[in-house]
């Protein structure tokens, strides 16, 4: 080629988007936002791919910022969590690694010495020379072990630690233990004591025995409850409502829009951003910060739409305009509901509410997501000036949810089972490069949480074919959106949480469920689910073409007998039976010091995507 045509292919090249042709080379900057309890239909996009209607089935939703960002990348429709529960949802995230193989059930305090161990993947981008935030919720309960105890351990470098931003009271709404009270100590300590922060910075304590021992604060709770218009859980497991009920379905924030905890966490990220200095202050918290020679990572942790359901009143009076269909509950379906998923639906059960009391739940469960949206636009816009500013590659991942949440679905409030409505949560990926996730292009192919972990390192230059990286459980979906992998034929989970030991597989017109364990002690009676008959497994299928609300328990229908019992053997050599692990984490509590395992392989690569029915 002569000298004078490599110029100008070189020019071509380099005018390509306005970005040097090295950026491409580059290693992005990455930006992981998740959400909390969120529902796929609170996405008028999601919804329109789904159902051909961009309102939720139940009524008037709102997502501008999430809808544009499905216009810029791509979505994967079809993901799903595998463990229906903060803390062991967003361990699969972080670790890569179904449950059944990091051992992380429920909500379980876990170390990073047990033999079978594996980095998370914020700290393999960290020894790939990334620098790594996280602002808000985390919810790994990942801790080491030093002198044969158990102490905190960092999965990120730079921490901005929720607990800590709510004791300073950058939040509306708090929940801590408190071992002194006005300067006097108490014992024992009051143990998750909730708070409201005022517009003012006052603290306003909700407590029982703080009002009978320290006569002042009499009263404080009450008050409270009309001020904010507090709906509290109530049923028989949680007793009648009080102003000291565990669990707020709804109500008004204490602060404004923009000074509720999440728009805390947006504020200091879009802080962090502008700051040029070494370090990075806000409120009690320091931290390193960007060392612009290093790739960054960021990770937003929401807490958004989790109980408390607190939106800011401007957001709240505009979804009070609407009335919502209210999912109803046949008790029929309570009837031949499998017993395990019968005992969360009772412990979450809301269906006795009366009529004005559900509207309130929607209502602002709706309105809440809404204003989550606002703040997601917010750290997107925020996170792509940044990059055009220093003419750096990106990507978002942005997953909608760790799991679900039920609104009186089933008759409860609540997640931690395998209906669709607690697992199924989209994932939109976004990057300046839009030949791996074209703008507006939408996956049906199943996808799984486990595959956030390869997909965001594969971005950062990882090589997942490396033995290094082979004891990822998940796929790219770089390589799921171009079809240059393996079709799934199903999604697996299992949690434990609640429910007690439950797994779950689901093919497209299929969702069969079933106990797995007969107790939660690790390591004993592993091959129980292999010996005990059909009716102990306590099963649960559902076909979802005939049934899409999943209500009619077909386990013991005949004309679906052969579905049942394949679906059941699959998942048993699966979760069971292809290189399952517990582990003895802890005797108790926090302390973590357990590093014995107990495997189950009996049935190798069982795991193979495939299953005809």
């Amino acid at each position: 080629m002569k000298p004078t045509n490599i110029f100008l292919l070189t020019w071509a090249l380099l005018s390509l988007n306005n970005n040097p042709i090295v950026a491409q080379n580059e290693q992005p900057n990455i930006l992981w936002i998740v959400t909390d309890d969120h529902r796929y239909d609170a996405v008028r996009a999601f919804n329109t791919i789904l159902t051909g209607d961009e309102m939720s089935e139940l009524g008037y939703v709102e997502s501008p910022n999430i809808d544009k960002l499905t216009k810029m990348g791509t979505t994967f429709i079809n993901a799903y969590a595998h463990a229906p529960g903060c803390a062991p949802s967003r361990a699969s995230m972080h670790f890569g690694r179904y449950p059944f193989r990091s051992g992380v059930y429920e909500f379980e305090y876990h170390n990073n010495k047990a033999a079978h161990y594996k980095p998370t993947f914020p700290e393999q981008l960290a020894a790939m020379g990334y620098q790594t935030l996280r602002i808000g919720k985390l919810g790994v309960r990942l801790k080491t072990i030093k002198n044969g105890k158990s102490r905190p351990y960092d999965i990120y470098q730079n921490n901005m630690d929720f607990k800590k931003l709510r004791k300073d009271g950058f939040t509306g709404w708090g929940k801590d233990w408190f071992y002194e009270i006005e300067g006097k100590k108490v014992s024992p300590p009051y143990k998750s004591m909730e708070y409201f922060v005022t517009e003012k910075g006052e603290f306003e304590y909700i407590s029982e025995r703080l009002e009978n021992e320290f006569p002042k604060y009499k009263g404080v709770a009450e008050r409270a409850m009309k001020k904010y218009d507090l709906l509290r859980w109530h049923n028989k497991k949680k007793g009648p409502e009080t102003p000291f009920s565990p669990g707020i379905l709804g109500g008004v924030s204490s602060r404004k829009a923009g000074e509720t905890r999440d728009g805390f966490y947006v504020k200091i990220f879009e802080d962090y951003l502008k700051n040029k200095e070494q370090q990075f202050t806000f409120g009690s918290q320091t931290i390193d910060g960007i060392d612009t020679d290093k790739p960054q990572f960021f990770y937003l942790g929401f807490d958004f739409p989790h109980t408390p359901v607190l939106p800011p009143a401007s957001y709240r009076k505009r979804f009070q305009k609407h009335t919502y269909k209210i999912p109803l509950l046949d008790q029929n379906e309570l009837k031949t509901m499998p017993k395990q998923m019968r005992r969360q639906v009772m412990a979450g059960y809301t269906d006795h509410f009366n009529t004005s009391d559900k509207q309130k739940m929607i209502q602002d469960y709706y309105a809440f997501c809404a204003y989550g949206d606002d703040l997601i636009g917010k750290s997107v816009d925020a996170f792509i000036a940044y990059n055009e500013k220093q003419n750096k590659p990106w990507l978002i991942v942005y997953v909608n949810g760790d799991h679900g949440w039920k609104l009186n679905d089933h008759g409860s409030a609540s997640k931690f089972t395998p209906w669709d409505i607690d697992v199924h949560n989209p994932i939109v990926v976004v990057s300046s490069d839009k030949t791996k996730f074209p703008e507006g292009k939408v996956v049906k192919d199943f996808v799984e949480f486990v595959d956030i972990a390869p997909t965001i390192l594969s971005e950062a230059g990882a090589d997942l074919n490396s033995e290094k990286f082979a004891y990822l459980d998940g796929m790219n979906m770089a390589a799921i959106a171009s079809g240059e992998t393996h079709k799934r034929d199903y999604i697996i989970g299992e949690s434990h949480a609640v429910t007690g030991p439950r797994a779950f597989i689901r093919t497209k017109e299929y969702v069969f469920s079933m106990q797995t364990r007969p107790h939660k002690k690790r390591g004993q009676d592993l091959g129980w689910a292999q010996n005990a008959s059909y009716e102990e497994l306590d099963p649960g299928l559902y076909h979802m073409p005939s049934d899409p609300k999943e209500v009619n328990n077909l386990a013991f229908n005949k004309k679906h007998k052969k579905v049942a019992q394949k679906m059941k053997q699959k998942l048993m050599d699966i979760v069971l039976g292809d290189n399952r692990v517990e582990v003895e984490w802890s005797s108790k509590g926090s302390n973590a010091t357990g590093t014995t395992i107990f495997k189950s392989n009996y049935a190798p690569e069982a795991h193979d995507y495939k299953l005809k029915l």
